[in-house]
């Protein structure tokens, strides 16, 4: 209860130092793919939606008690993941006490992640999110939902998250590439505008931890 009560009161004065980080975990999976992005997003916030948050993204382990600093921990990966039983512990109550974890599947993630959200939320499902959303409503309006950015599949891009008494506390972007548009131009040779997109709904994304 008290890492849980100073989680609570370091978000409530997180306008004056604004800090994320990027999720390191076990598995095997490329925790460390799209590195420019973060930075890139943070420019974008901070030039764009008066956030101050410090440029250079901090990386945490999912069972450090440091977790318990960052109001938002960033997620990406193509391979497996492996949450331990304190990763779990830990993670879930850094949610419950009011921070927020976005994972965004850099495809081939998809059938690992779900089994360690199960362990994590045993008692709640994914539930796609609607359009008519907040997070995608403000501040920049996608009347569609979550947007495409990398085509893998030829399907839709679907925004999942996991609720706790009615508050997102996990997104789980899949089929978009939210983390590739993020990246330098010259990483993926993404058009303007699909970098503009991804870089206005991860904006939209750090507009509702920090409001919400």
């Amino acid at each position: 209860m008290k890492k849980i009560f100073y989680l609570l009161l370091l978000f409530s004065v997180s306008s004056f130092s604004q800090e994320i980080a990027l999720l390191k975990y076990n598995g095997g999976g490329d925790w460390y793919a799209n590195p420019t992005s973060l930075p890139n997003l943070i420019r974008f916030c901070n030039a764009n939606i008066n956030t101050r948050i410090k440029e250079k993204p901090a990386t945490v382990e999912p069972g450090s008690p440091d977790l318990l600093s960052y109001p938002f921990v960033h997620m990406t990966g193509h391979g497996n993941v492996v949450f331990s039983d304190n990763d779990v512990e830990n993670l879930r109550n850094y949610m419950y006490g009011g921070g927020f974890l976005h994972i965004d599947d850099n495809y081939g993630m998809d059938q690992y992640i779900r089994k360690e959200i199960k362990k994590m939320f045993p008692n709640n499902n994914l539930t796609e999110i609607p359009a008519n959303h907040p997070i995608f409503q403000k501040p920049f309006p996608f009347p569609n939902g979550l947007p495409k950015i990398h085509e893998h599949d030829g399907t839709r891009a679907q925004a999942f998250g996991i609720f706790v008494e009615g508050k997102l506390v996990l997104l789980y972007t899949y089929e978009s590439d939210l983390g590739d548009g993020w990246e330098d131009e010259e990483v993926h040779n993404d058009t303007a505008n699909a970098r503009d997109k991804a870089l206005k709904m991860g904006a939209n994304i750090i507009n509702y931890i920090f409001t919400n």
